[in-house]
């Protein structure tokens, strides 16, 4: 297959691409490498700031249109795949339907049916816009709100979800959304790990546990970042002589990840009820998550017997108690990395979820 990915979350597109290159595919990624953590990408559409960055954005691909036509799969990371207003992007959808084989979306992120169903339909327990029955009211919360109910961009997200082949989701939660919507197109895939070879796990348990903490400020409350953090501060304080914490502030990926390579766990998602991207890469590196591991989120797998996530409510307390537990009960370390790696290996392997995508787009 000739392949063009378009966009990019947390590596998802980049990671696919090698899996589907390594299976024999023709694959061009076309992306801004999503913004400061600069993922690989075979064609640059980084936009620089302000109008005159746009006036260039717009003329780059105008450029680019010929390279962006003749793919047999074209998939979209976001209905927001280009950085350009929503109602700029019609013109640009329109144009790979129109010129290429088959079109897909993919759910993997701040969209409209996220933020609506979370918002008005509350189908999850918990998540980015509700607690239970009650609506979150942190500024980021509100301000997708804002940002994508009754908007251009709810127009421009219905538009290509509607008129797609497909809708392939890669968490649990965007799953129940889309499929709410779209029983029939929408197809849940795990997202890809391309995991490193020779990792081990050592069976000796040491007395310091070390913990990693991703810290992007404009979307701290939003994710949780500040109630994890806080409670990874107040252990420091409380443990001193057996934990340590290692935090990332908006670093660029190769950084970060040498970061994350000296943890024992990581704190991350508080609102997820399953690992993202940033979680399964620790994971495969044997380090244990602790955040978004509902019972859902190993049914959509089909995972009966790992448990590698230290699941955690969304709340101070829940965090709290966890990183306590552990660090009171450091025996269970070696147990939950060892499933951690196993997990990853099972589920998310970028070979074998590349070969479920182009099973996938090939039934649309």
């Amino acid at each position: 297959m000739k392949v063009l990915l378009v966009g990019e979350y947390s590596n998802v597109h980049a990671t696919l691409a090698e899996g589907l290159r390594s299976l024999g595919h023709e694959v061009t990624v076309v992306s801004n490498g999503d913004f400061w953590k600069n993922y690989p990408r075979d064609i640059d559409v980084a936009r620089k700031p302000g109008k005159w960055g746009g006036i260039c954005l717009m003329a780059k691909l105008y450029g680019l249109l010929p390279k962006l036509r003749g793919y047999d799969i074209v998939q979209l990371i976001n209905p927001m795949f280009f950085e350009l207003k929503a109602e700029r992007l019609f013109w640009f959808y329109n144009y790979l339907r129109r010129h290429n084989k088959k079109v897909f979306l993919g759910g993997f992120g701040m969209d409209w049916y996220w933020v609506y169903t979370c918002t008005y339909k509350k189908l999850l327990r918990y998540s980015d816009f509700n607690i239970g029955e009650e609506l979150r009211t942190d500024n980021e919360a509100i301000k997708y709100q804002q940002e994508w109910l009754g908007t251009t961009k709810e127009r421009l997200n219905r538009h290509i979800a509607e008129d797609c082949d497909g809708i392939i989701t890669g968490l649990y939660e965007y799953d129940v959304c889309y499929r709410f919507h779209f029983p029939k197109k929408t197809t849940y895939i795990p997202f890809p790990i391309r995991q490193q070879n020779g990792v081990t796990v050592n069976s000796d348990t040491s007395d310091r546990i070390r913990a990693f903490i991703g810290i992007n400020r404009e979307r701290s409350a939003y994710k949780g970042t500040d109630i994890m953090l806080q409670a990874a501060l107040d252990i420091s304080h409380n443990y001193p002589e057996r934990f340590e914490l290692i935090k990332a502030e908006s670093v660029p990926f190769a950084q970060y990840q040498k970061m994350m390579d000296e943890a024992d766990i990581l704190l991350d998602q508080l609102y997820s009820y399953t690992p993202s991207m940033n979680s399964l890469l620790a994971m495969s590196k044997g380090i244990i998550c602790i955040g978004g591991g509902e019972s859902e989120s190993y049914d959509i797998l089909g995972e009966t017997e790992l448990r590698p996530v230290i699941n955690v409510q969304p709340n101070y307390e829940s965090v709290y108690q966890e990183i306590e537990k552990l660090i009171l009960h450091p025996e269970r370390i070696p147990d939950l990395k060892r499933q951690s790696l196993e997990y990853v290996c099972r589920h998310h392997d970028f070979k074998r979820v590349a070969q479920q995508y182009i099973d996938t787009w090939s039934k649309k």
